[in-house]
C-alpha cells in the first residue's frame, strides 16, 4: 500500500489551497502516488454529486440521509477512480500491457483508460455479468474472455497468465495504486461535508477497495492534522446471496471464507472472497461500524423507489446501501438525526435486463389513464 511523506505534504496539501484547485480527484496530488503530471490519463473525472434525500429520508425516519452518486463518473462507475491512478501509475512504470479479472466495471473502466495511452488490456469476466459491461471492454478495445464461473475463476486464469507472460498484474489488491484513486472519494466527500465526518458511511461490498480507500483518506487526513479524530462507522453491505465480509463480522473473525454458490443481482458485489477482507473488517471493527446482508427482492424494490422518490437511476448495489439503512434504523442502529451517507458506486443503465418492469404494450389507437399525484 502507497504511503507518503506527510509532513512534507502537508506544508502544501491544506485546507485553503485545495479550494482554489480543479474540482477532481487529481487535486490531492501530494497524496497520490503519480510522480509527474505528464503521465496523468484523464477523461475529465470531476467531482461527483452529493445528493440530500429528504423525500426518502423522511419515509425512513432518517433526518440526514445523503448519496453520494458515482454514477456519473467517466464510464459510469467509481471504478473510473481506481483505473485514473492506476493506469497513469502503469504509464509511468513503462508497462504496456495488464490482465485483469472483473465482475464488469472495472474491465470497463481499465479498458478505456489504457487504450487511450496504447496499453493493451486482457480482461476474463464471468459469462453472466450485464451485457453492457462486456459490450464497454469490448468496444474500447480489450481482449475479452468469459468464463463459466465467478470473478474468483477468472482470478485463477488471469492468475496463470499473468505467470506465463509477465505480463502486469491489474488484479484487485495485486497492484497498489487503485486503491488510492479510490481513496479519492474519501478526500472528496469530507470537502463536500465541509470538513466534517459523516456519523455512517454505507459502502456495497464486494471487493471492498473503495471502503478501505475511503478508511486510509480519512486516517490520512486525521495525521496530517486536517481532520478530527472520530471516524464514521462504516458499514459493509452485501448481498444475501453473497455475504461472505457479514459472516466473518458476526463471527468476529478478522478474514473471511470462500462463500459457495455466490448469486445476487447486484452483481458488482458477487464476489466470494476479497483479497483485501483483511482491511475491511480493520475498518469496521476500528470505527465501530458493522456489516450487512440484503436479499435481491429488497434491494430491487429499494431501487425503484429511490428512482420513484428521489429521481435517481442508481446501480442495485446503491440501492442495497439505502436498503441496508432503512434496515439499520429499524433496528435503532442509525439515530434520527445522525448524518448518513450511502455510496452509490455506478449508474443503473448499466443494469436494464435487472431494472426494467414488464411495461403494458399499447395499439396505435389506444387511450391512456392520468392520474397526478395529490
Amino acid at each position: 500500500m502507497a504511503r507518503y511523506d506527510l509532513l512534507a505534504a502537508g506544508k502544501t496539501f491544506t485546507r485553503e489551497s485545495l479550494a482554489a484547485r480543479e474540482p477532481s480527484l487529481w487535486r490531492y496530488s501530494e497524496l497520490l502516488p503519480l510522480r509527474e503530471a505528464v503521465n496523468r490519463v484523464s477523461f475529465g473525472e470531476q467531482f461527483t454529486p452529493m445528493v440530500p434525500m429528504p423525500s426518502l429520508g423522511e419515509a425512513l425516519g432518517m433526518e440526514r440521509l445523503f448519496m453520494k452518486d458515482e454514477g456519473l463518473l467517466p464510464t459510469g462507475s467509481f471504478k473510473a477512480r481506481g483505473a485514473a491512478l492506476g493506469v497513469s501509475r502503469a504509464r509511468e512504470l513503462g508497462v504496456r500491457a495488464f490482465a485483469m479479472p472483473t465482475n464488469g466495471n472495472a474491465g470497463g473502466a481499465w479498458a478505456a483508460y489504457g487504450t487511450r495511452v496504447g496499453i493493451d488490456a486482457y480482461i476474463v469476466m464471468p459469462k453472466s455479468a450485464p451485457a453492457i459491461n462486456k459490450v464497454e471492454c469490448v468496444m474500447t478495445g480489450a481482449h475479452v474472455w468469459l468464463v463459466d464461473g465467478l470473478i474468483s475463476d477468472a482470478g485463477k486464469i488471469v492468475g496463470k497468465a499473468v505467470a506465463e507472460y509477465g505480463i502486469y498484474d491489474a488484479s484487485t489488491l495485486k497492484e497498489p495504486y487503485r486503491i488510492e484513486g479510490k481513496k479519492t472519494l474519501g478526500f472528496e466527500l469530507i470537502e463536500q461535508f465541509a470538513w466534517n465526518v459523516p456519523d455512517v458511511i454505507l459502502y456495497p461490498t464486494g471487493g471492498g477497495v473503495g471502503l478501505i480507500g475511503i478508511y486510509k483518506a480519512i486516517r490520512e487526513l486525521q495525521a496530517m492534522g486536517l481532520l478530527e479524530e472520530r471516524l464514521p462507522r462504516f458499514v459493509a453491505v452485501q448481498a444475501e446471496g453473497c455475504a461472505p465480509i457479514v459472516r466473518a463480522f458476526d463471527a468476529r473473525q478478522t478474514e473471511s471464507t470462500f462463500w459457495d454458490g455466490a448469486n445476487t443481482v447486484a452483481f458488482g458485489i458477487n464476489v466470494p472472497k476479497a483479497l483485501g477482507d483483511f482491511l475491511v473488517l480493520e475498518a469496521l471493527y476500528e470505527s465501530e461500524g458493522t456489516a450487512i446482508a440484503i436479499d435481491d427482492a429488497s434491494i430491487l424494490a429499494m431501487q425503484r423507489r429511490i428512482g420513484e422518490t428521489e429521481g435517481l437511476f442508481i446501480c442495485p448495489e446503491g440501492a442495497a446501501t439505502i436498503a441496508a439503512a432503512a434496515e439499520l434504523r429499524r433496528r435503532e442502529w442509525i439515530a434520527p438525526q445522525e448524518r448518513v451517507l450511502a455510496i452509490n458506486t455506478g449508474t443503473g443503465l448499466k443494469y436494464p435486463d435487472v431494472t426494467l418492469p414488464k411495461l403494458e404494450l399499447l395499439q396505435p389507437d389506444a387511450t391512456i389513464r392520468i392520474e397526478t399525484r395529490k
